[in-house]
């Protein structure tokens, strides 16, 4: 008698099974991150040990802090011998360290210059907000010196108009070549604000005296300080390293070498000499009776520093696009700026961007060393208040401070910098 087998064909789904608790959560983050071997075991051991040790003995400095004092001798006894940071010398010098010498009637104006800073960059970092407001953006600069500065309104709108003619005779000079549009977008501009402006400028104001008072540089401290000279330097050094690494890598041997001269020269010399060829040495080559403010002259050297670094930076990422890139544009028939424009410099920025934000950080922390020139930046304001009567031997807690703010905005950099990556996508396309 034969027997008959059939074979089982299961009809229902077995049911999901949670995975074993040593896979998952904290557990698996642990041994994976911190326990992985002997090494890895003892590294953390020992970087917990440390981490304990700073927290307790610190702590008490810090949550034993006095707040309300008039000064470093009131804090004293307050404290009456125990461990405690006198943080009542951030409260009193609050305004100082933000505003420096800056009319305490007219902080509203740094105020909302700060605010329309963010409306001005917003449009730049998040494609998600109206591309219409990019037209303030363009404008904002204009907005924050007359806020920042005061006085008559026509200075910042001549300016503004300058550079609306540069961009006219760019246009209209397109079909003399390359290097003389360039040439006469350059000079037309510099000519009208050096000769036409001023003259321009006073009939204006007294046709229509629209102005709010005036404050001057010498008047501007602190963090103010240090983010007006910051903004500027990031605004302005991007687009210029742009055309310098282009103008590098050009095929036209005076725009070359004109641009790798900038490049290797601003490379080799300390910021610092060049903040102080700004402050003591710019005057001896303008013309006898120009006033150039000394601010203007800060932006100005910094924003050169910077733009040497961005430019090697951009080269980079242009060196690392294949060359298959360049014929793509080039059998697309694509003229050298459209295919800059449209193909290789989107993407050589997208590759570059941890260099340009490390860039950028760089170029903000830097902004401390103006105090050797005289501009009272937060450093030089926490000296300031650290040589008067109340506040004489006070050490840490300005500087402890100034270090947190710096802090904050350079981490909030690196943390967009990798939010862009991750959109982007760099690693993957």
């Amino acid at each position: 008698m034969s027997e008959q087998t059939s074979s089982f064909v299961r009809t229902d789904m077995l049911p999901a099974m949670e995975p074993p608790s040593s896979q998952v959560g904290a557990a698996k983050w642990a041994r994976e991150n911190l326990f992985g071997g002997w090494v890895s075991t003892v590294l953390t051991l020992l970087s917990i040990t440390v981490i304990v040790y700073v927290v307790w003995h610190l702590f008490p400095w810090f949550a034993n802090g006095v707040w309300n004092a008039g000064s470093l001798t009131q804090c004293r006894e307050i404290l009456d011998g125990a461990t405690g940071a006198c943080w009542a010398v951030i409260r009193v010098n609050w305004l100082q360290l933000v505003f420096g010498f800056y009319p305490p009637e007219l902080y509203w104006r740094p105020i909302l210059a700060f605010v329309l800073l963010f409306v001005a960059i917003a449009p730049v970092l998040f494609p998600s907000v109206p591309r219409k407001l990019l037209w303030f953006s363009l404008l904002y600069p204009f907005v924050a010196v007359w806020l920042l500065w005061g006085g008559t309104i026509w200075g910042p709108v001549l300016t503004l108009a300058g550079f609306a003619l540069g961009y006219g005779v760019l246009l209209a000079a397109g079909a003399l070549g390359t290097v003389i549009a360039a040439a006469l977008t350059i000079a037309v501009p510099v000519l009208f604000w050096l000769f036409a402006m001023g003259p321009l400028a006073d009939t204006l104001h007294a046709i229509l005296p629209l102005e709010i008072e005036s404050v001057a540089s010498r008047d501007f401290g602190g963090f103010m300080i240090s983010v007006v000279i910051g903004v500027a330097g990031i605004a302005l050094s991007l687009p210029l390293g742009i055309l310098f690494a282009l103008g590098r890598q050009s095929t036209m041997p005076i725009i070359k070498w004109i641009s790798v001269v900038f490049i290797e020269f601003i490379r080799g010399v300390p910021l610092i000499t060049l903040l102080f060829t700004a402050s003591l040495l710019l005057n001896y080559f303008l013309p006898p009776g120009t006033n150039f403010d000394l601010i203007l002259r800060v932006i100005i050297m910094v924003t050169l520093f910077a733009t040497a670094y961005m430019a090697e930076v951009i080269r980079g990422g242009l060196a690392a696009l294949p060359k298959g890139q360049y014929e793509a544009a080039d059998a697309l028939g694509l003229d050298y700026w459209k295919a800059q424009r449209l193909i290789i410099m989107p993407q050589a920025l997208k590759i570059s961007i941890p260099g340009i934000v490390n860039t950028f950080i760089g170029l903000f922390k830097d902004t401390t060393l103006v105090v050797f020139i005289g501009i009272l930046d937060p450093i030089g304001r926490a000296s300031a208040i650290r040589a008067t009567s109340d506040w004489q031997g006070i050490y840490w807690e300005l500087f402890i401070f100034i270090g947190a703010v710096f802090w904050i905005f350079c981490f909030s950099m690196s943390r967009y910098s990798m939010h862009l990556e991750r959109r982007l996508k760099t690693d993957h396309r």
